[in-house]
């Protein structure tokens, strides 16, 4: 299927057609980088009038994933830029009302302190927000969004992550118990014990009680409860993790493929996946983690042998096992978060590469 060093090859291409297709300085600021959310660019997306908080942050960690790939002084100026660049178009400070992106740019920002690019204070101002975001309505689980209704996975998910790596960084006392409190609030739930998945999230009355569970399965849900899981490490939440990638292989892949959700935000949530797949795959001691293995494999095989070519490379399409087209107008193609879930998905297959993880036979 692949030979060794390809797939680092394949993600190595990915990175560059992302970047030569959608980075921007913001206002034409020296020292700053964001990606225009959509290719080809419109002078909206010159200007970063969509600003897309949440596709940056994942912009940056796949900046993050390459220089672990193949590091370089360039790329390291390139995450400076970013960083700087997600702190200038945000204008009144690192934070915004959505807990689920400020998650993600805390884990971006604790990946980039470990390439050497420190934001300390914009890691305590996103973990002071994250922790005041918990509260009893529901039994638990941060909010989805400040004075909000709705309290969902995607949010609690990577908070989890965060409140987990941060706790082994020295952070404040009880954000390892906090970690597990939201995984297990997620669990207590949001399980379908049906698939062994985890609904989306759920809607919750002003004296606390539940109104109302959304009931949609998405992939990139999956990922983040798994990388808290594995993130845990005890055998009991090596236990739950390995019944997700075998929910996950059973639920929401054909073939061993992960099935997309379309443009958009969904662009994003196959390569979250993968993200988490790849890391359970390489620390989750349990027979599950080559089942992960084989996802990631078969999936970043099937989003390259779909892509279609442009100017800067290859493009990727929404759905993995159906061939990219060209945009001409509103196609998901040209959305940035599409892209970045296939630069994900590739640099995914690319760390279990380096592992010495084998790639399936077909």
């Amino acid at each position: 299927m692949t030979t060794p060093k390809l797939l680092a090859a394949r993600a190595g291409v990915a990175e560059r057609a992302v970047e030569s297709r959608h980075l921007r300085r913001v206002w034409g600021l020296p020292g700053t980088l964001l990606g225009a959310v959509g290719w080809p660019v419109d002078w909206p997306g010159r200007v970063h009038l969509r600003f897309g908080y949440w596709w940056q942050a994942h912009l940056l960690d796949c900046v993050l994933d390459a220089q672990l790939r193949a590091p370089s002084d360039a790329r390291l100026t390139t995450i400076r830029r970013l960083v700087r660049g997600i702190r200038v178009r945000n204008v009144l400070g690192w934070t915004n009302d959505f807990y689920d992106d400020i998650a993600w740019l805390g884990l971006a920002l604790q990946r980039a302190a470990r390439a050497g690019v420190e934001k300390p204070g914009a890691v305590d101002a996103i973990a002071r927000r994250l922790r005041a975001g918990w509260t009893d309505h529901a039994g638990g689980g941060i909010w989805w969004k400040r004075n909000d209704d709705f309290k969902n996975v995607p949010a609690n998910g990577p908070a989890a992550i965060f409140f987990a790596r941060l706790a082994g960084a020295g952070g404040e006392y009880g954000d390892l118990g906090r970690a597990r409190s939201i995984v297990d609030w997620v669990e207590d739930h949001l399980l379908d014990e049906e698939t062994g998945l985890f609904w989306d999230g759920l809607h919750v009355h002003p004296d606390g009680s539940v109104r109302e569970v959304e009931k949609n399965l998405y992939t990139y849900g999956q990922g983040v409860v798994l990388g808290a899981c594995v993130e845990l490490g005890s055998a009991e939440y090596a236990d739950r993790a390995a019944r997700i990638i075998t929910a996950v292989d059973k639920n929401l892949a054909t073939d061993g493929v992960l099935r997309g959700h379309g443009g958009g935000d969904g662009g994003l949530f196959g390569g979250i996946l993968m993200r988490y797949l790849a890391l359970a795959a390489l620390e989750l001691d349990r027979p599950e983690a080559a089942k992960a293995a084989d996802l990631v494999f078969r999936s970043a095989d099937a989003l390259w042998a779909n892509r279609t070519t442009v100017v800067g490379g290859p493009l990727f399409g929404p759905e993995w096992t159906v061939r990219a087209v060209r945009p001409t107008k509103d196609e998901p193609e040209r959305d940035l978060s599409v892209q970045l879930g296939g630069w994900m998905a590739l640099e995914a297959a690319a760390l279990l590469e380096r592992n010495g993880c084998t790639p399936p036979q077909s």
